[in-house]
Formats: C-alpha cells, sequence, structure tokens
C-alpha cells in the first residue's frame, strides 16, 4: 500500500501551466501529481482542487494562506514551480474524489462498503462468517496494491482516507482467496461452523466461495 498523508505533502505544479490555467477564466483541476487538467475530468485522476478562478495572476501568490485557490490552501511559489499544501482542504477534496475511489473512511471509524461490486458482493457475503469490513480493509491494504490518500495526524487523533485499487481484477483475487480460506477453516475447525450446522445464509457464502 502507498499511503499519502496530504498533511505532510507537498503538490508541485508547473507555474506557466497553472499561469495558464488562471487566465483561461475556465474551470481546471489539480491532480495528486501536480498536473493540470480541465473539464471533463478523468475519474481515474484524484484531485487536490477542482475550480474556476476569475481575474486571478500568480501576482496574488505569497507564504500565506491568501486565497488564491480558496482560504485553506497554502501556495508558495519556487522560481518556475509552485508548491501547495492542501491538507487542510480535506472536505473540498473529499467531495471531488470519493464518488471515484474504491472505498472511504468516512470517520474515524472503518469502511463500511467497497464501490466495486463484485468487492462489495464478497464482502457482504463473509459477514455471515462473523468477519468484518474492517479486517478484509486491514488485510487488502497490507496484500493488496492500493493507493490511500489521507489527511492523519497524532496529536490530536485524527484520520480520515480514500482508497483506490491499482489492480482491481489482482484485488478481487486477493479478497476471494482470503474469504474462501477463513471459510474452509471454520468449517474444518470450529464446532460453532460445521458443515451440518450452517444456517442458510452461511451455506450460500459458502458455496459462493466454491467451498462446498
Amino acid at each position: 500500500m502507498k499511503k499519502i498523508n496530504l498533511l505532510n505533502e507537498t503538490i508541485i505544479v508547473s507555474k506557466d501551466k497553472l499561469t495558464q490555467a488562471l487566465r483561461s477564466n475556465e474551470e481546471f483541476g489539480i491532480t495528486l501529481k501536480g498536473a493540470i487538467k480541465y473539464p471533463p475530468f478523468d475519474p481515474a485522476d484524484i484531485f487536490i482542487y477542482q475550480g474556476k478562478i476569475l481575474s486571478k495572476t500568480l501576482s496574488t501568490i505569497d507564504s500565506s494562506k491568501q486565497a488564491l485557490l480558496g482560504a485553506d490552501y497554502t501556495v508558495v511559489e519556487d522560481n518556475s514551480r509552485i508548491l501547495i499544501k492542501a491538507g487542510d482542504a480535506w472536505q473540498d477534496i473529499l467531495a471531488y474524489n470519493v464518488p471515484h475511489c474504491d472505498y472511504s473512511y468516512t470517520s474515524e471509524e472503518s469502511v463500511t462498503q467497497f464501490a466495486d461490486e463484485e468487492i462489495e458482493d464478497m464482502g457482504w457475503m463473509i459477514i455471515d462468517f462473523d468477519v468484518s469490513y474492517k479486517e478484509l480493509i486491514q488485510m487488502l491494504e497490507e496484500k493488496a496494491d492500493i493507493t490511500l490518500v489521507c489527511v492523519e495526524s497524532e496529536d490530536p487523533f485524527h484520520f480520515s482516507g480514500i482508497g483506490y485499487f491499482n489492480d482491481i481484477e489482482a484485488t478481487r483475487k486477493i479478497l476471494f482467496d482470503f474469504c474462501q480460506n477463513i471459510i474452509t477453516e471454520k468449517i474444518n475447525n470450529d464446532a460453532d461452523y460445521a458443515l451440518d450446522l450452517l444456517d442458510e445464509d452461511q451455506r450460500e457464502a459458502a458455496e459462493f466461495f466454491k467451498v462446498i
């Protein structure tokens, strides 16, 4: 998993390209990688900014939180580069990206739903074998190729994040195999999940994961 804490991250943007976007008087976006994009925005991109700024020039840039991109962004000019700190704009960043991410921590609790239908079906099925979404996401963040964009602080503790599966087919297989192994282990070794004691939902899940 690649974890990107926006409170510690500086987004680097080309001064020339940002100048062009500002002077266009058109809506534009800035991606996590510092690229300038115009509508229609690609849902595969992760944006730290989207908006339209009228009659702005780079002469407004200084080292304070002036309203070039908004009060929650810190923008600094560094020769041919523009350096942006966007962590304080997290609520706006969520609005840009949650509709296109694979899962999100909408509070300090764990994930409650996956965007991908096949992965969500697996998550729903394995619940009947007493496996939580929290356990699933912990496993996936350890074993799958994931980009997790977040804001995280220690004192006071706060965490909020959005996750992206960089290889959806591989992620599906990792999750399927994990769930299949869990069910097999419980049926074989846990008396409470003996094959002849499975209820209808548990049997359906065991069949779904090709255990029986």
